[in-house]
């Protein structure tokens, strides 16, 4: 009777610590779960306001500000226009002729 108690004792503090082991690895699993929520949810957030960032220097007034200023650039008028003609006898080589 005596090692049936004993063996009994230890099963049931067995399944204790199993119980107490099973405990703590759902808590951590749980924490790490929430954590990548959390992570996702900022992750979202980053991307909205990139999105909102990219819409807002796509604008076509943003553009011409920035090609007028960093880049010198000015809108074609006929005065400043020049304009190349080829002749057909100088563009292509006798050579090169049939």
């Amino acid at each position: 009777m005596t090692r049936l108690s004993l063996l009994l004792s230890m099963l049931v503090i067995g399944s204790a610590l199993f119980v107490v082991h099973s405990q703590y690895q759902t808590r951590r699993l749980f924490m790490s779960l929430e954590t990548a929520h959390k992570e996702a949810k900022r992750l979202e957030v980053e991307q909205d306001r990139l999105q909102v960032e990219r819409g807002t220097q796509a604008t076509p007034l943003r553009v011409e500000k920035v090609a007028r200023q960093q880049l010198q650039m000015r809108t074609a008028s006929p005065a400043i226009t020049q304009y190349v003609s080829i002749k057909e006898s100088a563009a292509v080589p006798k050579e090169a002729r049939p």
